[in-house]
Order: C-alpha cells, then sequence, then structure tokens
C-alpha cells in the first residue's frame, strides 16, 4: 500500500500503541488525525511528528466514551475538510478483577469504546474508502479474543468481537482494494495494565513489533494477524484443550489471588 499523502485517523493516539503507530504512518509519509482524550500529550507529539516527518497532523481531543463522540469527530473532521484514507481504531481499556467486583459505570464504558466506537467509526469512514476504492481499517483486538479471560471477562469478550467483526468486514469487501485487518497483540509497552490493574501474564513486547507486523500484514491483504511467535503458537494450540482446561489455565494467569 502507498502511505504518502494519505491520510490516517488514529484513535488512542496520546500513548503506548498508539504513539507507535503515529510515528509508522508518519515515517511512511501519512498525515495524521490523532485522538484521544489528553491534549497535553497529543499536542506534544504532534509537534514532534511534524517537525521529524514535515508532515501536516490535527489534534482532536476527545472523550469517545462520552455521549455522541463519534458525530461530533465526524463534524470536526468535515470541518477541517478532512478525508480519513486510513481508521487505526485503537483506543480501548480492560479492567482486570472479578466481574462482579467491577465498577458498572467502568464496564459500559469498556464496552462502549472496544466495541460501540470502533464499530461507529468503521461505520463513518469505510464507506468513503470502499467509493475512493482504496484504504484501509486496522482494528486491535488481542491475543485475549482466543478464549475465555477470567479476570478478564468483558474485555476478552470484547477483543473476541473486535476479532470477529473485523474478519468477517474482510470477507465483504471481496475485490476491493480497502484493506481491513484485525491485530491481536499480546502484552504490550503501553499504559494498558496501568489502568487495567494486575500486570502482564509474559514479557511486554515494543509498541513498535506490533506497528511493524501491521504493515507487514496490510501488504499481503490478510483478516487477522496475531503479534509475536509465542502468541501465534499458543492462539493456535488453544483449539485442542479441553474448553475446561483452558479457562482454568488462563484464569490462573489473570484471576486475582482474592475476591
Amino acid at each position: 500500500m502507498e502511505y504518502t499523502g494519505s491520510t490516517a485517523l488514529i484513535t488512542g493516539a496520546s500513548a503506548g500503541i498508539g504513539v507507535a503507530y503515529a510515528d509508522g504512518f508518519a515515517a511512511r509519509g501519512a498525515n495524521l488525525v490523532l485522538v484521544a482524550r489528553r491534549k497535553d500529550r497529543l499536542d506534544v507529539l504532534a509537534a514532534r511528528l511534524r517537525q521529524q516527518y514535515s508532515i501536516n497532523v490535527e489534534v482532536i481531543a476527545l472523550d469517545l466514551t462520552s455521549a455522541g463522540a463519534v458525530a461530533r469527530l465526524e463534524k470536526e473532521m468535515a470541518k477541517k475538510k478532512l478525508t480519513v484514507d486510513v481508521l487505526v481504531n485503537n483506543a480501548g481499556f480492560g479492567l482486570n478483577g472479578f466481574f462482579v467486583n467491577e465498577d458498572r459505570a467502568l464496564t459500559q464504558q469498556e464496552i462502549t469504546l472496544n466495541i460501540g466506537v470502533l464499530v461507529d467509526l468503521t461505520a463513518a469512514f469505510l464507506p468513503g474508502m470502499l467509493e475512493r476504492d482504496r484504504g484501509a481499517v486496522v482494528n486491535i483486538a488481542s491475543t485475549a479474543s482466543f478464549q475465555p479471560v477470567p479476570g478478564m471477562a468483558v474485555y476478552g469478550a470484547t477483543k473476541a468481537f473486535v476479532r470477529s467483526f473485523t474478519e468477517a468486514l474482510w470477507g465483504e469487501l471481496g475485490t476491493s482494494k480497502v484493506r481491513v485487518l484485525a491485530v491481536s497483540p499480546g502484552a504490550t509497552e503501553s499504559e494498558f495494565f496501568i489502568v487495567a490493574g494486575g500486570k502482564p501474564s509474559g514479557k511486554a513486547v515494543p509498541a513498535t513489533d506490533v506497528v511493524e507486523k501491521t504493515f507487514s500484514a496490510l501488504e499481503k491483504n490478510t483478516p487477522s494477524v496475531v503479534v509475536g511467535g509465542a502468541n501465534t503458537v499458543g492462539a493456535g494450540l488453544v483449539k485442542f484443550f479441553p474448553k475446561k482446561t483452558t479457562i482454568g489455565l488462563v484464569g490462573k494467569m489473570f484471576l486475582p489471588k482474592e475476591k
């Protein structure tokens, strides 16, 4: 795919994987629209990217879990006369703990951001890509999407939705030149576990690994990719174990020691 002169909209762009995606697309000549809640971080990132790569960078500070957020984002994009050539649905979070102890409001925000906003943004910008017969939608799933995750029950379920939804869209596009890709990272260097609580079940990989795997998969036009060799093997092996065994093993990794 050719990215020079295109415009990539990246959600969750203020930290971790979102920042790595911003650098990845900027290095390939794409202009950027960075979306997240923390305007101060976005402004610092945008200034660096403009100077480093000589590209256009727009900052839109927005809480995507707020009512009508996607509509406001669309309106702002139209106001700025910006066309989205690449959409990276990276914004999302998880909660680590027993479901019965979770804050119900936070759980609803988790579902809204991980699923509702991702679907609505895709619905907003995919039709334009199809009309132009070029572009890409990158949806961030997770290795948590391949099995139930006791201790992160809602998060795992939302990411299973993301992967299934994205792969289905890929199947709908037929001969279109628009790419749709689900990316499933494992533990990655980011703020994820600061927000979720708990700690990674394995060594966290650099966020740049996720980005490079993404670009490679987009070139191959594959519907879904897992980041990391061990994660790829693990995702494939899950289907061979009894469900009870899988749930028990994953629970040992993610369940808190006490309720």
